[in-house]
């Protein structure tokens, strides 16, 4: 009878053990994604959600193990570790490589157009044999042009979470 209230006993401690395991990990997880906000650089961009689901952007300024420092337009805010939810940093803009992907496509586009126009004339140059490829030389620069303005337009830049409060 006794060894069975010891197994007993012993199942419960450590079954008791298993269950409490992930809550005494947890903190340790969350604190190491609480240091991810340490690598941001002050004056980066981000956005901050807390408790209640309220948002916040603005300017990040500094972190401690206990609240985080930002800049908004109302002026510098201390933020409690314990209040915030969700912080997320914005990330790097890639307009320039967006407008010359969409020059090279545009210009890409616009010398196939330009081949189907001039190919559908038949060679009619109407007596001036410098306008053979008018359509090429023509609609390949409007593409091109075209092309970088809606790379450029395009958005870039999204946001990159980097703390969530587990």
């Amino acid at each position: 009878m006794k060894r069975i209230s010891v197994v007993c006993l012993g199942l419960l401690v450590l079954s008791l053990g298993v269950a409490a395991h992930p809550a005494l990990g947890d903190d340790s997880k969350n604190q190491a994604a609480w240091d991810k906000l340490k690598k941001l650089s002050a004056g980066q961009e981000i956005q901050v959600v807390e408790n209640g689901a309220t948002s916040t952007s603005g300017r990040f300024r500094s972190v401690t193990d206990e609240a985080m420092v930002m800049s908004t337009a109302s002026g510098e805010q201390t933020l409690n570790r314990q209040s915030i939810l969700r912080v997320s940093s914005k990330g790097k803009g890639h307009r320039k490589r967006n407008a010359l992907i969409g020059a090279g496509i545009g210009a890409g586009a616009g010398a196939g157009i330009g081949a189907a126009a001039d190919a559908s004339c038949g060679g009619c140059t109407n007596g001036f044999p410098q306008l053979h490829n008018l359509g090429v030389y023509v609609f390949t620069p409007v593409g091109a042009i075209a092309g970088a303005i809606v790379g450029a337009v395009l958005p870039s830049g999204a946001w990159h979470e980097i703390y969530r409060a587990r």
